[in-house]
């Protein structure tokens, strides 16, 4: 069975910058709830950072797109503590065999596609956090809360590959 890496927030923890959680009501999130799949990680807090914590958002070059740091609304540089959870989440996802992970959108960690753009105006930009970004040089499918059906489709994809090469091992 395949274990999924989720976002903390996102499995129901209170650990977003404010304190708060972002549970999923979805059938398919409480299906694999269930079936013991979901691994939860907090990337920020697992780095050192505390809840709740002053908003965050990545500071990119306009030009190349390119993150050069993590800042918060207050002006501190948390940089290294993003990289440090970063690396821990991929550490956990290389030691449980991770295929594939469900992380929170929009965030300067987990976003996917976009984050936030640096000005603390709610404006976003094409992008990923620092965790997705690691995640995603380690062959991880990073996928949002708004793509559980394409997720679920991904899973379902890797199982039965891999009953096929467990068919295909037991028919030598």
């Amino acid at each position: 069975m395949y274990k999924i890496l989720v976002s903390a927030c996102l499995d129901g923890h209170p650990v977003r910058y404010d304190g708060k959680d972002n549970a999923l009501p979805s059938l398919i999130w409480k299906k694999w709830q269930e079936e013991g799949r979901l691994i939860s990680v907090c990337p920020e807090v697992a780095g050192g950072l505390s809840t709740p914590r002053a908003a965050a958002e990545i500071i990119s070059d306009k030009e190349s797109s390119n993150y050069l740091e993590v800042m918060t609304i207050e002006g501190e540089t948390v940089t290294q503590a993003f990289r440090h959870g970063a690396q821990l989440a991929c550490d956990l996802a290389v030691k449980e065999e991770i295929k594939l992970a469900i992380l929170k959108a929009n965030s300067p960690s987990c976003g996917n596609e976009e984050v936030y753009n640096g000005q603390f105006s709610g404006a976003k930009i094409p992008g990923q956090g620092i965790t997705a970004e690691a995640l995603n040089k380690l062959q991880i499918k990073v996928f949002n809360e708004n793509q559980l059906e394409q997720a679920e489709q991904y899973l379902n994809l890797l199982e039965q590959e891999h009953l096929s090469k467990q068919s295909v091992a037991n028919e030598s």
